[in-house]
């Protein structure tokens, strides 16, 4: 019998959990259709004698939502093993949205994205107005891997109530008529619905994204409109104060558990450097709900993230850092300077309102002007004693002599690797958060996967490496129920990866390139140690090379 592909030879680490045993894969019209030793003819073979095969990867969250019109190779994720991705996430996003919008788009996506507005004018081309035609146009283009299209409740809701949506929540007939977009949206393929409550989630001349409006009411009629179609799940950044889960965050969850009867997963899970033990607070707040599939998400290397205030996404949840959003470097510098704002600035990070609140965790990493190219790699902390200065003061003075472009290198969480490692092994939590296309300047932790399986199960043993393909496999397809993927098994998909276990990883750190459309700058990580990607049956990543195959599909 002839097959389109045949792996040979390679230890097989099926998604489940189970041991790997070796096993040769056959594969025909995009779906496994034999595993074992296999004898029939193949249009094409690959050798796995000393690799892993492995189902693809799943990454669960991503932003490429503007990315996806002129990167059809979804990178850096597709680089990683990684073969579905699932975009739309945290309530951001391009669809629908008519023309007379794209501007409010443009901006959310600016501020949350940390993309340049010549970045985005010159890569997007606004093919669509509906969900489905973005999605039409998304896949009509190509695209290397699959996707799982969310529909953000930031342009779903600014698409039905206008500027108001940022202002207010939705009458009952205004939920009404988004009930039927988003009905529309998932009868076209969509896999859910996302939305973010978090208070750093700004958007247009730093307005909230509208996903923080809704009200309990339009959530419930949401989650009973995914509910009713009977696939996908929900997506949401539900803590108000990051990584802190709140009595009416836990109750939000319920709400969405209980309406739609599908799976939820929440963020942001995170071990603050300046709250140690919050995600495990977190956890058990919420530990009750994943026997509701409600889990939530969390990162696997230590979270630092490079920052700059010419974008002050770091310091969003500060009210006066408001009027510092979207404005010209002139009125910034202005506004850094002022008297007013800088006691304003010192108070909020004294009584702990900003993310990170300690000048130790603020590392000096670039400057444009030679006079600060001394500093470069100390603290801010250090820096403002050694000029008897306020820190807040010395970080707004260095941004300032250096007409805002000074770039800080920020620890924000996970540093303590004993409970980062209690993270990764918690069956309470799942892995994930690779937030590709988002905060592009500032962060790049789409090569969690191979990091994974390089650092976390080779060179720390903390699990073994069929729990490892586990998680990042059969569990990430479970948080949005997606199915016949993240396993290898009879009549499901051929995703597939295969990898060599002794070289496999990425960097700790990530690294800025400027290839984005316009010269546009990004933070990405490369892969080591991957050896073939397979996407409904095609071979797409070869050693690292793309073979011009483009067979992703919506997935649900």
């Amino acid at each position: 019998m002839a097959y389109d592909l045949v792996i040979r030879g390679g230890t097989l680490v099926d998604g489940s959990g189970g041991a790997g045993f070796v096993a040769d894969v056959a594969v025909r019209d995009g779906r496994i259709v034999k595993i074992g030793q296999i004898t029939g003819e193949a249009t094409q073979t690959v050798d796995a004698t000393g690799r892993v095969v492995a189902p693809g990867f799943i990454d669960p969250h991503t932003h490429y939502d503007a990315q996806l019109s002129w990167d059809p190779l979804v990178t850096p994720t597709a680089w990683h093993g990684v073969t579905t991705t699932v975009i739309g996430n945290c309530g951001v996003g391009l669809a629908p949205c008519r023309p007379d919008t794209r501007e409010r788009a443009l901006w959310d996506l600016i501020n949350v994205e940390a993309m340049s507005r010549e970045v985005l004018e010159a890569g997007i081309d606004w093919q669509w107005e509906s969900f489905g035609e973005f999605m039409a146009a998304t896949l009509g283009r190509g695209s290397a891997i699959n996707l799982g299209f969310l529909v953000p409740l930031s342009p779903l809701r600014t698409y039905a109530l206008g500027e108001a949506a940022s202002e207010r929540a939705a009458t009952a007939a205004e939920t009404e008529t988004l009930c039927g977009l988003l009905g529309d949206a998932l009868s076209a393929g969509a896999l859910g619905f996302s939305s973010s409550q978090q208070p750093n989630h700004v958007g247009y001349n730093g307005t909230p994204l509208a996903s923080r409006l809704t009200s309990n009411d339009e959530f419930a009629a949401y989650a009973r409109t995914v509910g009713k179609h009977g696939r996908g799940g929900i997506e949401i950044a539900v803590t108000k104060k990051l990584a802190h889960l709140q009595d009416e965050d836990v109750a939000l969850l319920e709400l969405l558990c209980e309406q739609s009867g599908r799976p939820v997963t929440w963020l942001t899970l995170l071990d603050l450097n300046s709250s140690p033990g919050c995600a495990f607070a977190a956890v058990e707040r919420a530990g009750h709900l994943t026997a509701r599939g409600c889990y939530p998400q969390t990162v696997v290397r230590p979270f630092m993230a490079e920052a700059d205030v010419r974008n002050p996404f770091m310091f969003a949840p500060l009210p006066a850092w408001k009027a510092a959003f979207n404005q010209p470097v002139e009125v910034q510098k202005a506004l850094y300077a002022d008297t007013a704002f800088r006691r304003t600035f010192r108070a909020d990070m004294a009584e702990g309102r900003s993310l990170v609140r300690d000048w130790n965790h603020f590392e000096l990493l670039s400057a444009d002007n030679p006079d600060l190219q001394p500093l470069l790699g100390r603290t801010v902390a250090d820096i403002a004693a050694e000029r008897g200065a306020d820190p807040c003061d010395t970080f707004l003075d260095l941004a300032i002599a250096d007409d805002v472009n000074t770039r800080f290198r920020v620890a924000v969480a996970n540093s303590d690797e004993a409970n980062l490692a209690r993270m990764l092994t918690d069956p309470r939590i799942r892995i994930g958060l690779g937030d590709g296309g988002a905060h592009v300047d500032m962060l790049c932790e789409a090569g969690y996967t191979t990091y994974l399986l390089g650092y976390w199960v080779r060179e720390r043993k903390l699990m073994s490496l069929e729990r490892a393909v586990q998680r990042i496999t059969s569990e990430a397809a479970g948080l949005f129920g997606i199915r016949e993927r993240g396993l290898l098994k009879e009549g499901y998909f051929a995703d597939i990866v295969v990898f060599d276990p002794a070289t496999v990883g990425s960097d700790r750190r990530p690294h800025l390139v400027a290839d984005l459309p316009a010269g546009g700058k990004r933070m990405i990580a490369e892969a080591r140690g991957v050896d073939c990607t397979i996407v409904n049956g095609r071979l797409v990543f070869d050693h690292g090379r793309h073979t011009g195959a483009l067979p992703g599909v919506a997935v649900n």
